[in-house]
């Protein structure tokens, strides 16, 4: 019997701070959360800086930028992103299947060139902030589930490593693509805790029994009055689901 992946090791923080406080808070945490996701903010205003800044605290780097261009600028930019040496990269399923191979090529190159190993490339299906009411909105037919699942094939096929989905999608991925794709969901609430801006939110227990590999947390963390309590509590979860 093969042992279960360390809960540490299932979780990122989702460092939507000033910089200076998300590695703060990071160096807090870190004994619970493995990964520190770097997403738009930190990076449009950092750039490599802010990837280099988590590296240093022992950090496995998630970096969240949803690529989504034509295929010769998404390979690119995948190049550049795989060149500093981060675990992971976002993408958006909806960029098609030239654009996502030319991701996973652009990422693989660029890891290469600099010794690293290469990324998981995970493709977005549909954002955790979408309602059904904005899924529709958007051109998707059907649910959200659904547009999830076509989209989570065409990324598949296309090459990528895993998907990034609610957890309310993660069984039904998990049925219908077998074990091996890597499964993030972000929308983790624990209990009570308030949903803000995700309309398909769940708890780390029903995220990990649903099938995800890893779970991403922010305000639930970052919000809470005592942070590290609030982290390790996430991570008891995890291990007890």
């Amino acid at each position: 019997m093969s042992n279960p992946i360390p809960a540490r090791e299932r979780l990122a923080l989702a460092a939507d701070l000033p910089l200076d406080q998300g590695l703060s808070l990071y160096s807090r945490v870190a004994e619970h959360v493995a990964f520190a996701k770097v997403g738009l903010s930190l990076f449009v205003e950092h750039g490599p800086a802010a990837v280099s800044a988590f590296q240093k605290l022992g950090a496995r780097v998630f970096l969240d930028l949803k690529l989504h261009d034509i295929p010769n600028t998404v390979e690119l930019a995948a190049a550049r992103a795989g060149a500093l040496g981060v675990a992971l990269l976002t993408v958006h399923a909806a960029g098609g299947e030239a654009m996502l191979k030319a991701a996973v090529r652009g990422a693989r190159e660029g890891a290469r060139t600099q010794g690293h190993a290469p990324p998981r490339v995970l493709a977005v299906t549909v954002l955790t902030s979408l309602s059904a009411e904005d899924v529709a909105a958007v051109g998707f037919s059907g649910t959200p589930e659904g547009a999830a699942q076509r989209l989570a094939r065409l990324a598949i096929d296309a090459g990528v490593d895993g998907l990034v989905c609610s957890p309310r999608e993660a069984e039904g991925l998990r049925r219908l693509l077998g074990s091996s794709p890597f499964l993030c969901t972000p929308g983790i609430r624990p209990a009570g805790a308030e949903k803000g801006d995700q309309a398909r939110a769940e708890t780390p227990a029903f995220a990990v029994r649903a099938g995800a590999d890893l779970l991403v947390v922010g305000r639930p963390v970052h919000a809470a009055a005592d942070p590290v309590a609030a982290a390790r509590a996430i991570a008891e979860e995890v291990s007890s689901a």
